[in-house]
């Protein structure tokens, strides 16, 4: 109850405080590249529940079919404006809208593609899904640089589904063991120090 309550307080000051700034991406995003302001796909929440993810959208306007593929290095489909916000990770603060609506935690295993999600082990699979998915966890500060590492892979698919995926999760399963909500306090300053290159 206390990590919903944070997550809801959070969420809501969050979205009240930066609307200026959300304003002000909007805006860039409409000037940079015709197409929606944000970008939305289907993930794989609690208990396995799928929902539609927000982030504000870093790519060219593309089909729906090409939206599950990973990002690798400097992608062509990256739009200027969009290289900006995931460089900052400005991009995944729209998912403070699936935070308020209960979808998503401010801290939790980032949600997984459905495509993912089945190659998870059914014991690992019914842990991570036990909990509402996250805007940032462990995973998430330790692979920061995820594109930028899959660029150097010679099949960044396979990379990405038998390396850094297992990794990925060993962390998630250790979230899920360990999790508190003073340890949540301490992944989000984590993240924001990392984001601020303070560590």
């Amino acid at each position: 109850m206390a990590k919903r309550l944070l997550d809801i307080f959070s969420s809501f000051a969050g979205l009240l405080l930066l609307a200026p700034l959300f304003a002000a991406v909007a805006v860039w995003i409409r000037l940079d590249s015709p197409g929606p302001v944000f970008f939305r796909q289907e993930r794989v929440g609690r208990d396995g529940v799928p929902f539609r993810i927000h982030k504000f959208r870093t790519m060219r306007a593309a089909p729906e079919a090409n939206d599950a593929a990973i990002t690798v290095g400097a992608d062509p489909r990256i739009t200027r404006a969009g290289a900006f916000l995931r460089r900052t990770k400005l991009d995944e603060l729209a998912q403070l809208v699936d935070v308020l609506r209960g979808d998503m935690s401010l801290v939790g295993p980032r949600p997984e593609v459905p495509r993912y999600v089945a190659d998870y082990p059914a014991d690992v699979r019914a842990k991570v899904l036990s909990v509402r998915p996250g805007i940032t966890d462990l995973a998430s500060v330790r692979y920061r640089d995820e594109s930028a590492l899959l660029a150097r892979a010679a099949d960044p698919e396979r990379e990405y589904r038998e390396v850094v995926l297992p990794a990925k999760l060993r962390l998630a399963v250790e979230y899920v063991d360990h999790a508190t909500l003073a340890g949540d306090l301490r992944l989000i300053g984590l993240t924001l120090r990392t984001l601020l290159g303070l560590r």
